[in-house]
């Protein structure tokens, strides 16, 4: 515990002193976002603020974790991570394709699989029992890692909404992975809280109003890193390992699906961008910047509580708090048009339940 506790504050007092250099490092590379249709922003702001957070989070994980971290592992997921950053910092400076950032995000998921051995091997499932998941093993933990990496991206619309996402969602997984997931090895939670702290010190520099972006950079470093964890507890899969991450990461799961369902249903390419994110409809409907965030927030706060309650739930109990948690979900997400102000199954049928219901009293 007191690792964590001088790994958090380390990594968080580097990223703070950090910030203001990379600030001034991605005006002079020409990495910022200009105004335009689609941003909220209103002036030219400095982007690639996630490289202090990748600089901080390694400077404190190589200095603590040398004597406890696998060897080949450090240093080959350092070297997926390099591969993530550079990926991030050629796309906020020269903006790249859809399927280039795909590429950029697919070798760095090839070079954790292969040489850091991190990966989902079996599945154990309720009343089918394990599966070996043999070669399947290998486009399972792809589609994971780049499922998480791109959801996380796809939040990163409002200043601090992707930084203070990930900071709940990174302080979840540290208790349960700790605590009931038995996830290999402390110093994966030590990596975590790291990480945690790398946040927190960039935060105050990315809250409304922001004085520096995320950018790709440091949005697929964040969204890369939680699917890393979140493969710890899920070598040897079940049920509970596997709803617990997705119930953690609610928000950007969320967004990204209902955006994937809103482009299909709309006969649009998926990877064609659109200003219909959660965060979008939130300010339709009269949220300010700052409210938007800390709704969401909240929601996210939510998923938090409700994952710490499977470790408490035996199956039955598992199964319907993942039906109540949907429903409640598809409620929220019609309530606010998150596909289309007319795509209201659940509600039109709930609708139709009580008229029904009324008519028959009558």
């Amino acid at each position: 515990m007191s690792i964590i506790i001088a790994s958090l504050l380390a990594a968080g007092v580097l990223a703070f002193i950090l910030t203001p250099l990379v600030r001034s490092l991605a005006f002079k590379l020409g990495a910022v976002d200009k105004p335009n249709a689609r941003r909220v922003n209103k002036v030219t702001m400095p982007t690639m603020g996630g490289l202090a957070i990748f600089i901080a989070f390694n400077l404190v994980n190589f200095f603590i974790l040398r004597q406890q971290y696998p060897p080949q592992q450090l240093w080959t997921l350092f070297a997926a991570e390099l591969t993530i950053i550079a990926t991030g910092i050629i796309d906020d400076i020269y903006e790249l394709t859809p399927k280039q950032k795909l590429f950029g995000i697919t070798v760095a998921a090839l070079i954790v699989y292969f040489f850091s051995g991190i990966r989902m091997t079996t599945l154990t499932l309720p009343f089918l029992g394990t599966i070996d998941l043999g070669w399947f093993s290998l486009p399972v933990t792809l589609i994971w890692i780049l499922a998480i990496t791109n959801a996380v991206n796809l939040i990163d619309g409002l200043d601090g909404l992707a930084v203070g996402v990930a900071i709940i969602a990174l302080i979840t997984s540290g208790i349960t992975g700790y605590l009931f997931l038995n996830v290999t090895g402390t110093y994966v939670s030590i990596m975590m809280f790291t990480l945690v702290g790398s946040l927190v010190g960039f935060l105050p520099y990315n809250f409304h109003p922001a004085k520096i972006y995320l950018g790709d950079t440091g949005a697929l470093f964040i969204g890369f890193m939680i699917s890393i964890f979140s493969l710890y507890g899920l070598k040897n899969a079940t049920f509970i390992t596997i709803v617990i991450p997705v119930i953690i990461l609610g928000v950007p799961i969320t967004d990204t699906v209902y955006a994937i369902l809103r482009r299909v249903l709309n006969k649009k390419p998926i990877s064609q961008a659109d200003k219909h994110h959660l965060h979008h409809r939130l300010m339709e409907i009269g949220l300010s910047h700052t409210q938007t965030v800390l709704v969401i927030y909240g929601i996210a706060l939510i998923f938090s509580c409700i994952a710490l309650l499977y470790p408490f739930s035996n199956l039955l109990g598992s199964i319907l708090l993942t039906i109540a948690t949907l429903f409640g979900l598809e409620l929220f997400v019609e309530s606010i048009g998150l596909v289309g102000s007319q795509r209201r199954p659940l509600i039109n049928w709930i609708g139709r339940l009580f008229k029904t219901k009324n008519k028959k009293n009558k």
